[in-house]
């Protein structure tokens, strides 16, 4: 994944690991103005937002458009207006939550143009890609079909179970990002496995039950 900072290719940093700064000193230093600390969490985090946008939107172009939108509106939105202090251990649920709002604006735009630009021949993908473009296209069918399924969903129960079940928040990181009770969490869940009993497995909904 190409860090939008540097423009340079980087492998991810998992939080916690030796000689990495926690997320919440990441989030202080990014309230103060300090770029850099925005693309230590894009290293951190760009490619669970990836695999959150792509099964938002069912397209890998959408995707990384949503990767990009998200890391660049966050640091306007820190230079504009900065939240106050990270709650959560993680930044990852709040990054989420603003990656859920760029594919609600980015998804529109981007199928059409991308629609456009797939009419149009490409002189340089030959024979080499066509295995890699079938399997893309295979992957972003059968993700359609899916999220066919959830957008019958209510929107808040929609987010719950992106956050949750895909991107695999805890139950208590999920409340925090979306700024509701835990409680709550748990009830959009148990509603959402009533109607979708193949999209929750018994862990998601076991999960912090004391």
């Amino acid at each position: 994944m190409k860090n939008i900072l540097t423009d340079e290719t980087e492998p991810v940093m998992a939080t916690g690991s030796a000689g990495s700064p926690p997320d919440r000193e990441l989030w202080d230093r990014l309230r103060q103005g300090d770029r850099h600390a925005l693309g230590e969490l894009f290293d951190r985090y760009a490619d669970d937002v990836h695999a959150f946008a792509f099964r938002r939107t069912a397209s890998w172009n959408t995707a990384e458009d949503v990767v990009q939108t998200t890391f660049l509106n966050t640091w306007r939105r820190f230079q504009r207006n900065p939240p106050g202090p990270l709650t959560a251990p993680s930044a990852r649920g709040w990054l989420l939550v603003v990656a859920g709002n760029e594919c609600r604006t980015l998804a529109r735009t981007a199928a059409r143009f991308r629609n456009l630009l797939d009419r149009l021949p490409d002189p340089a993908q030959g024979s080499d890609h066509a295995a890699d473009v079938a399997r893309r296209l295979d992957d972003e069918r059968q993700m359609s079909r899916i999220r066919q399924a959830v957008a019958k969903l209510p929107r808040h129960e929609r987010e719950t179970l992106e956050l949750v079940v895909w991107a695999g928040l805890t139950q208590a990181e999920a409340a925090d990002a979306l700024g509701v009770p835990l409680g709550t969490v748990k009830a959009r869940l148990h509603r959402t496995r009533r109607r979708f009993p193949d999209l929750l497995d018994r862990d998601a909904l076991s999960e912090e039950t004391s």
